[in-house]
């Protein structure tokens, strides 16, 4: 499977995978945890979705993006899970046998330069905990930026666009989605209010 080469501070993801697959150790389903996009745009299959919540850590718009929603020149920005407070998303099951090329799929769309940090956590939901893999961003990572300023968010959410669009389409379709699933994120509305503020969206 191909991946690009890591980056600055980052892992190799192929390696990464190995470890993943070798902590599940082929015994049993696997759950994910969803934040962001992969709750509006999971592309693996689930036999099962719930709300979860997950303790320790929280959804920051925080991580630089110099492809999928910016440049190298004109970096954007996406969500990521870091380390302190909680966070609510989804929880999807992948059945045993489907692990291995799922877990393949979702590596090549959330790992290619190993930038992330995947953990197994321990997610609530209403008919119990499950341990989940998420994708975690490392505060030491040279991709994670630190609360941003509002006037630098504006900016940003005004001008960055990748190949996947927009940082400005990427917050409005998150939020969009939390709403639909019940979830109330104060800090993704403040922001959905600030580019609304600005006119960048109705």
């Amino acid at each position: 499977m191909p991946f690009s080469h890591p980056l600055p501070g980052s892992r190799d993801p192929s390696s990464l995978l190995a470890e993943t697959m070798k902590a599940w150790d082929g015994h049993g389903d696997i759950w994910v945890f969803g934040y962001a996009s992969l709750i509006w745009r999971p592309e693996f299959e689930a036999a099962e979705q719930r709300p979860a919540t997950v303790y320790g850590w929280h959804r920051a718009l925080q991580m630089r993006s110099r492809v999928n929603r910016g440049t190298p020149e004109r970096p954007g920005l996406v969500f990521a899970l870091v380390h302190g407070g909680c966070c609510r998303g989804m929880v999807y099951r992948i059945e045993q046998k489907d692990v291995p090329g799922q877990l393949e799929r979702l590596w090549a769309r959330e790992m290619p330069t190993g930038i992330y940090d995947p953990k197994w956590l321990s997610c609530r939901t209403a008919q119990g905990r499950v341990k989940a893999l998420a994708f975690t961003l490392h505060r030491k990572s040279p991709s994670h930026t630190g609360p941003v300023p509002d006037a630098q968010m504006v900016d940003i959410l005004r001008t960055a666009n990748g190949r996947y669009g927009s940082t400005l389409h990427y917050l409005m379709e998150t939020a969009a989605s939390l709403k639909g699933c019940g979830i109330r994120d104060r800090d993704v509305e403040r922001l959905v209010a600030l580019a609304r503020r600005h006119a960048l969206t109705t």
